[in-house]
């Protein structure tokens, strides 16, 4: 259910990521910014080879095979620990945001591997982004946030966990009573058999 649940929003983003990419290329002149939201957004189409401010645009099959680790990482960690529907979320924004900027790197120009990544977001003083690394931002952040706030990935876990102390201070406490009860006993028959011995003590006669 968990990895379905991921799979269903990282492929919808993916999609959504996809068809705005197409629109931008369609649409929009390359390297020519448009004002979409006064001064705050602007449209401006450029094809990214590298990744944030270009860097690494010289190895972009590794930064390409980066993209596919994380991809794996997600799927993995879904797999093995993920029963929160808040961590679903976010690696389901993980991995649509992955898989989008992947599909660019492996089918857009000029290769396999060697692809340029879309980007047509524009901020003041901030890289030129597109729907996917929106949605890689946004589930790494819900997946800080969630750790910080102290929300488990699998809460069906920290419960069995909590059982099991709560049983294993039972159990201590149980002994504790049962060793005080004992030494409660030791107690009464020592006292018991140093009072038979004292009046041993005081009537001598009486003993024989």
């Amino acid at each position: 259910m968990v990895l379905g649940g991921i799979a269903a929003v990282g492929v919808l983003l993916a999609v959504v990521d996809q068809l705005t990419k197409n629109w931008a290329v369609a649409n929009l002149p390359e390297l020519d910014p448009q004002p979409f939201l006064g001064e705050i957004l602007h449209l401006t189409l450029l094809y990214n080879s590298g990744a944030a401010w270009g860097m690494g645009s010289e190895i972009t099959p590794v930064v390409t095979g980066l993209q596919i680790a994380i991809v794996i990482g997600v799927l993995v960690f879904a797999v093995r620990s993920v029963r929160s529907l808040w961590y679903t979320l976010a690696l389901g924004l993980i991995l649509g945001g992955a898989l989008g900027n992947i599909h660019d790197r492996l089918l857009r120009p000029p290769g396999p591997f060697h692809g340029a990544v879309v980007d047509f977001l524009e901020l003041p003083h901030w890289p030129v982004f597109n729907v996917a690394d929106m949605a890689v931002v946004a589930g790494a952040i819900l997946v800080v946030l969630l750790g910080v706030i102290g929300v488990p990935a699998d809460p069906a876990e920290v419960e069995a966990e909590e059982r099991a102390r709560a049983e294993a201070d039972d159990t201590a406490g149980a002994d504790d009573a049962a060793g005080a009860d004992d030494a409660a006993r030791a107690d009464d028959t020592a006292g018991a058999g140093g009072a038979a011995r004292a009046d041993d003590v005081e009537h001598p006669e009486e003993t024989r």
